[in-house]
C-alpha cells in the first residue's frame, strides 16, 4: 500500500516540455513511474524521449486522461499560467493534481482550491511549492530524488522539500510506504491532517514523521487531530526555533507573530498529546529508529 500514488498510479505532467518538466519527468521515467504524457498545446502531437521512453505531448488533459488513463498530474507551469493549468485539470476531473512551481500568488491558489471544493472535490491538490509525492519501489511525482531511500513501513509528511530529503536519507535502511511534501506556502490543497488521516488508514504505514515549521496554526491543528484520531505513533520535528519575529523565513508560510506560529509553541502542543519531537531532524530520525526497534 501507500497514500495518494501507488504503483498502479499513471503520470502525467503539465509542462512536460520545459526545462523543468522535461528535465523531472525523465527523471520520474527512470525512477519507474508510468508516464503517460503531457501537456502543451503548442507542441501537441509531438514524441518525446524520456530516459529511453516514448512520452507524446497532447493539447489538454483531458487528452491525456482519454489517451492515457492519466490519473496524477505532475504541474510544472510557471506561476502566471498556473491557476490556469490547476483548473484545467479540476474540470477534467483528475483525481490528483501536484502543484510543484513556487512563487504562486496566494489568491491565486486560493481561488483554485476553492474551485476544486465547488466542483465537490472530486481532485486532490498538494501543493503549492511542494516537492511531490514518492511512494518508494512503487512511484514518484515530482522532484524527490527517487534514490535516497527505500520501501519500507513509515509514512512522512512535510512542509519542507530538503527535510524530507533528509528525513528520508537518514532513514532509508528503514524505508517508506509514502513521502508527501505539502508545500510551506499560506494556503496549501492537502494538509499535514489529510496525510495523517490516509497514514492512520493505511495497513503498511506502522510509524508516521511529520514535519513542520513556524507560522501559522497547522501543526497544532495536527495535534488535536493526533489526539482524537491518530493511534500510530508519530514523530514531529518543527523547522525555525532560531527564526526571529515577524521575520519571513524561506516559505510565505513561515511567519511569526508574537508567541502564535513559534516553534517552541508547535512543539508543545504535540508534545502534550504524546508526540516526541526532535530539537534537530537527526535527533528526529533517531527517535523514530528507537519506536521502530520497540515495535520490531
Amino acid at each position: 500500500m501507500a497514500i495518494f500514488l501507488t504503483g498502479d498510479s499513471r503520470v502525467m505532467v503539465q509542462g512536460i516540455t520545459g526545462a523543468e518538466g522535461s528535465k523531472h519527468a525523465a527523471r520520474m521515467v527512470a525512477a519507474g513511474t508510468k508516464v503517460v504524457g503531457g501537456t502543451n498545446p503548442r507542441r501537441a502531437g509531438e514524441i518525446l524521449e524520456l530516459s529511453g521512453e516514448r512520452v507524446p505531448v497532447y493539447a489538454s488533459v483531458s487528452e491525456v486522461m482519454a489517451e492515457g488513463g492519466a490519473d496524477v498530474s505532475v504541474v510544472f507551469v510557471p506561476p502566471a499560467f498556473l491557476k490556469g493549468a490547476v483548473m484545467e485539470s479540476i474540470d477534467a476531473g483528475m483525481p490528483l493534481v501536484i502543484v510543484i512551481t513556487e512563487g504562486v500568488p496566494v489568491h491565486d491558489t486560493a481561488s483554485f482550491w476553492a474551485y476544486a471544493g465547488a466542483k465537490g472535490n472530486v481532485t486532490r491538490i498538494v501543493g503549492p511549492n511542494c516537492p511531490g509525492i514518492a511512494s518508494p519501489g512503487k512511484s514518484n511525482a515530482g522532484i524527490i530524488p527517487a534514490d535516497i531511500t527505500t520501501e519500507g513501513r513509515i509514512g512522512l509528511v512535510s512542509k519542507s522539500g530538503t527535510l524530507t530529503y533528509q528525513m528520508m536519507y537518514e532513514l532509508r535502511d528503514i524505508g517508506f510506504s509514502t513521502a508527501v511534501g505539502i508545500g510551506g506556502d499560506p494556503i496549501i490543497g492537502t494538509t499535514h491532517i489529510d496525510c495523517l488521516q490516509a497514514f492512520e488508514n493505511d495497513p503498511e504505514t506502522d510509524a508516521i514523521v511529520m514535519i513542520g515549521e513556524i507560522g501559522g496554526d497547522a501543526e497544532e491543528r495536527a495535534a488535536a487531530y493526533i489526539e482524537k484520531n491518530v493511534t500510530k505513533p508519530v514523530v514531529a520535528y518543527v523547522a525555525g526555533f532560531t527564526a526571529p519575529e515577524g521575520k519571513t523565513m524561506g516559505h510565505a508560510g513561515a511567519i511569526i507573530s508574537g508567541s502564535a506560529g513559534t516553534a517552541q509553541a508547535k512543539k508543545e502542543a504535540l508534545e502534550k498529546v504524546g508526540v516526541r519531537v526532535g530539537k534537530t531532524p537527526s535527533e528526529t530520525a533517531q527517535l523514530v529508529r528507537e519506536i521502530v526497534v520497540q515495535a520490531g
